[in-house]
């Protein structure tokens, strides 16, 4: 039986060539082993290399996989404080793999996908590495999305409200069997959901340290990668789903922070992290921190959970990686219960 996931250079190539200026040459098709929710592939060709992100193969749940979203914003960014890779085609549903993909620039540099960065030549660039990445969030929530053509990109109205009401959806499309922390989580959110402060941005919806690429020789960010969850929304979301990272276990599928002797390593604290992002944004503070991250535990549960029911029915982009999805979900929930427990 045949990967789904494979690509058909014969048919791929022609179809690049006639609507890609330059694209010329295709040799050969390689998958990412990363990426869970959207197949992505580098391209060699005589004209370079190249990235594609495709939808995944099969039936899909209802809004998810929005390739065309991903190419939208960050067109949209080029030009802007954000740096993102230069995007070159957005195919339709009906183009010659069966499914809509876009094709962008390949960049060189580095991707650090243990947050302790133990590649880091010292301390000092660790810091600068966390410092970097920092900056790039507090400039994606200052860009003006009317300027960038992006008013439209998200819906108004209260932005946890809405998210709760997606994510619950998509977790019980998915669920595959009764979790009670993940039972109590919604419950808790629903009963503490702040009031609609007005105040809204671009938001990625899955910042992290690993959807970046930094430059091979210092610590600055080349490009924010991975903006399907995207949209208008509370910047406090975006620094809340990062600090994640401190408090997930370094000895885990996540490999999270947690655990580890941060200060020996140069390592912002979380409560540093957070009071450099709000100097940057003018911020005193960011109230309500516990339903921020508790809500990002949440959302980032039900995620895991549909990648975890797409391996059963066999969709996964990483199917073997895709099954320990499952256990996830219950590591993720179980830690949010404790911070809503703390909170009392």
């Amino acid at each position: 039986m045949s990967d789904p996931n494979t690509l058909d250079r014969d048919v791929l190539a022609p179809y690049l060539e006639a609507e890609v200026p330059g694209f010329s040459g295709l040799e050969t098709i390689e998958k990412f082993k990363a990426g869970q929710s959207n197949p992505t592939y580098l391209l060699t060709a005589q004209s370079g290399r190249y990235v594609l992100r495709a939808k995944p193969p099969g039936q899909l749940l209802k809004s998810a996989h929005q390739v065309d979203r991903e190419y939208r914003v960050m067109k949209a960014l080029a030009g802007t404080a954000v740096p993102v890779p230069r995007m070159l085609h957005l195919a339709p549903e009906e183009s010659p793999i069966g499914r809509m993909f876009y094709l962008m620039e390949f960049m060189e540099g580095r991707i650090f996908w243990d947050p302790a960065l133990p590649e880091a030549s010292s301390n000092d660039e660790r810091a600068a590495i966390y410092d970097a990445m920092n900056a790039t969030l507090a400039a994606l929530h200052d860009v003006d999305v009317e300027a960038a053509g992006l008013a439209d990109y998200g819906k108004p109205g209260n932005y946890f409200e809405r998210q709760l009401a997606r994510w619950t959806s998509q977790y019980r499309a998915s669920e595959t069997g009764g979790i009670a922390d993940m039972d109590r989580l919604i419950a808790w959110l629903e009963t503490h959901m702040p009031a609609d402060d007005g105040i809204v941005s671009l938001v990625h919806g899955d910042y992290r340290l690993d959807n970046m690429i930094f430059a091979p020789d210092r610590p600055q960010v080349l490009a924010v990668l991975d903006w399907e969850l995207s949209t208008l929304g509370h910047p406090f979301s975006d620094i809340a789903y990062q600090c994640m990272q401190w408090r997930l276990p370094h000895q885990s599928g996540f490999r999270g922070l947690g655990g580890i002797d941060r200060a020996a390593l140069g390592l912002p604290s979380e409560e540093a992290y957070v009071a450099a992002y709000c100097r940057r944004r003018g911020l005193q503070e960011i109230p309500r921190w516990t339903f921020f991250l508790a809500f990002s535990f949440f959302r980032l549960a039900a995620i895991c959970q549909g990648v975890y029911k797409r391996a059963l029915d066999g969709n996964a982009s990483n199917p073997e990686k895709a099954r320990m999805y499952g256990e996830a979900v219950k590591l993720l929930s179980h830690l949010a219960a404790e911070l809503i427990d703390k909170d009392k």
